[in-house]
């Protein structure tokens, strides 16, 4: 098996030209999102948009749910698809129901989506109160089943706590380290400590509100900050999560913001004046550019394994050790 090539995050809006870039790109394995503010319904229904991808597009997709599915890609020319939640509300009240997606298919779970959830605190709340009573059953359950902890919004108390309650490593699918680029949604280095010292997973981001100089990003910039992250934390806990939203209408990014729990517009990361998607860097685009992470990655002077595992083997690893119960 070659190295794989795996994003841990995106939330494109997918058709068969994505998944052609995906294939173009020699993507093996994606972690979309399939869930935001749905009920568990919602998600049902997104679930079932799904299998007529995978069934209309056998020639280029199938659904992912083990380690191995990456090595099947890999043999079979496709891309395997993972599923994850942004937040836990598919879940609603009902911890039985972490078993039940878990057999549906889903293999990350965040436990807010920078609210206060039934579970945790989201980096945007003033006040983090960490973990709940049912946080800690939740995170509890999750481990049994094979359910990844996902705390890429959750503030730093919520995080830290998740990190100490959990038998399984956890991950941090897309963010960035706070210490480069001091967005609220990026992480502290006390956070990345405790999060790679227990063996969890940082997805490093590539939406430009999570980036040092935004939009006009320069490669070598963010590759420099990965070199520097291996440094410091070690280069075999750290991936790609590239946070994609590409080809979606600006009407998402208000979804994804403000769901049903608000009746003013939240902008989160933008502005009144930059409400919409930031334009990507002109490096990424999209699928096909994932050569241009690698390229810059070995300019930096990481080792040729050290980039292998942060392109993908080491988001493989995790799957393969993750994914099943314990």
């Amino acid at each position: 098996m070659r190295a794989p090539l795996i994003d841990n995050l995106q939330y494109a809006n997918f058709s068969p030209s994505i998944f052609e870039e995906m294939r173009a790109g020699g993507v093996d394995a994606v972690h979309v999102t399939i869930a935001y503010h749905e009920s568990f319904r919602e998600m049902v229904l997104n679930l079932e948009q799904w299998n007529r991808w995978f069934e209309a597009h056998p020639e280029l997709i199938f659904k992912g749910t083990t380690g191995d599915d990456v090595r099947r890609a890999q043999e079979t020319g496709r891309t395997a698809i993972f599923f994850g939640f942004q937040n836990p509300s598919p879940i609603e009240d009902d911890i039985g129901l972490v078993e039940i997606c878990h057999q549906l298919g889903i293999r990350f779970m965040q436990l807010t989506y920078n609210n206060q959830s039934l579970l945790a605190t989201g980096c945007y709340e003033e006040d983090d109160t960490g973990l709940t009573r049912m946080g800690r059953q939740v995170v509890t359950e999750m481990n049994r089943v094979g359910l990844v902890v996902d705390m890429s919004h959750s503030a730093d108390r919520s995080t830290l706590e998740a990190i100490d309650h959990s038998t399984r490593p956890i991950a941090i699918t897309h963010a960035n380290p706070h210490w480069w680029h001091a967005a609220l949604r990026n992480k502290s280095d006390e956070v990345l400590t405790a999060l790679t010292a227990s063996g969890g997973m940082l997805g490093f981001s590539l939406y430009p509100h999570h980036l040092a100089g935004g939009s006009a990003c320069t490669r070598q910039d963010f590759c420099a900050m990965i070199a520097e992250a291996a440094r410091r934390y070690g280069a075999q806990h750290l991936g790609l999560g590239s946070d994609l939203c590409q080809d979606q209408p600006d009407s998402v990014v208000e979804w994804m913001r403000v769901g049903r729990w608000s009746k003013v517009i939240d902008y989160g990361e933008g502005s009144a004046q930059n409400a919409g998607f930031p334009p990507m860097p002109d490096w990424f685009g999209g699928n096909r550019d994932f050569g241009n992470i690698r390229k810059g990655l070995l300019e930096q002077g990481l080792n040729q394994t050290d980039v292998d595992g942060i392109m993908g083997g080491n988001w493989y690893r995790f799957y393969s050790e993750n994914f099943g119960r314990a």
